[in-house]
């Protein structure tokens, strides 16, 4: 009975963040229509200007329960600058580090610009997979089925509007995990055939999307992050590298901290020809993969479980997200309150997500 209690408490740390996360999903969805449809006899910029506004709330939210809420420690190499135009480079090991990229955005006043290039499969989540791609995110197929044409098309349409851009890619293409040896073992295989280095904490990344987005930005852009991303606590007891925490598991409070290293790239830094921008790439994921060489496998303890040089820790105010929490939960409790709220509530759910699966099928 002890240890059903234990289970029990354990697995609330996570499904009560996540029911609020995905309980919120319908009121955020409702409110962010009313204003779709009001907007459409209002100039398109001040749409998008609202548009980034609103989602900041909802990521503010996310943040609240991911930052907050974890009591997660935030370490950050390098100086933030302020607000501007970026494409975000990462290293990828889990699904938690589409929240890595916001917890820099928000820090920077940016969190509501902040786009995503995405899996496609990804497309069909309810509710989510519709929205992103509303809020100027882009889908993409790997390898052979990339298609250049449409990602250059939406990337330019943004553009164009003057957009504010922060668009995050993760260059590998898919998660960094050291059990799955044989996903490894063939990226390495790739790089020694391609005459590139072999790469031991990273992924050899893929050049397509990171390209098509710098090349067809590139007069819209202030600059490239280089992020490189370490979450501490996930070391075996020999001291190898253990797979990064899931969502669940860093809602679980399983990550007591998180490195993060940054690395602002002017653009003029960055070839634009196809041949030198993917040997460019794969340099700057041989830079990250020295740093979480010495991050995971560094037998001096100074060195081990940090990156080098001077980091910060970075604390996020209760200011910037628990209003949103209020205001988001101010927005769903009503609905549920009531029989014709909470219909409302289920309809958005499932018409929502019949009609996003609708569009993003027949959307590019």
């Amino acid at each position: 009975m002890l240890l059903s209690l234990v289970v029990h408490t354990y697995s609330l740390r996570y499904w009560l963040p996540a029911a609020v996360m995905l309980g919120t999903a319908p009121a955020y969805l409702l409110s962010w229509s009313a204003w779709r449809l009001l907007s459409t006899v209002l100039p398109s910029r001040l749409y998008h200007t609202v548009d980034d506004c609103v989602y900041s709330v909802y990521q503010s939210m996310v943040l609240f329960f991911f930052e907050n809420y974890t009591g997660v420690e935030i370490v950050i190499y390098g100086d933030i600058p302020k607000k501007e135009n970026v494409v975000y480079l990462s290293n990828h090991q889990s699904t938690t580090d589409w929240i890595i990229a916001d917890m820099l955005a928000i820090r920077q006043n940016a969190l509501g610009h902040v786009r995503y290039v995405l899996k496609d499969g990804l497309k069909w989540l309810p509710l989510y997979g519709w929205y992103f791609s509303q809020h100027g995110g882009v889908y993409v197929k790997r390898s052979a089925n990339f298609d250049e044409k449409a990602m250059k098309k939406k990337l330019s349409s943004q553009t164009k509007r003057g957009t504010p851009m922060y668009l995050v890619i993760f260059p590998e293409g898919t998660r960094y995990n050291p059990e799955f040896q044989k996903v490894i073992n063939d990226s390495q295989a790739f790089a020694a055939k391609e005459g590139l280095a072999v790469l031991k904490h990273v992924l050899t990344p893929r050049m397509k999307a990171s390209h098509v987005a710098i090349e067809t930005m590139k007069e819209h852009l202030d600059a490239v992050y280089d992020i490189t991303v370490a979450y501490e606590g996930k070391l075996t007891a020999a001291g190898q590298r253990h797979p990064a925490p899931t969502m669940p598991e860093f809602l679980c409070k399983e990550c007591p901290r998180v490195h993060i290293h940054f690395n602002r790239l002017d653009m003029r830094e960055i070839p634009v020809e196809p041949v030198f921008f993917r040997r460019w790439l794969h340099e700057r994921f041989e830079i990250k993969d020295k740093l979480l060489t010495t991050f995971y496998d560094s037998e001096d303890p100074e060195k081990k479980c940090r990156f080098p040089g001077e980091s910060q820790k970075s604390p996020l105010n209760l200011t910037k997200t628990l209003p949103s929490l209020l205001i988001l939960g101010g927005l769903t409790l009503p609905m549920l309150l009531t029989e014709s709220g909470r219909k409302l509530y289920l309809n958005t759910w499932l018409y929502g997500t019949l009609i996003g699966w609708l569009w993003v099928s027949v959307s590019p």
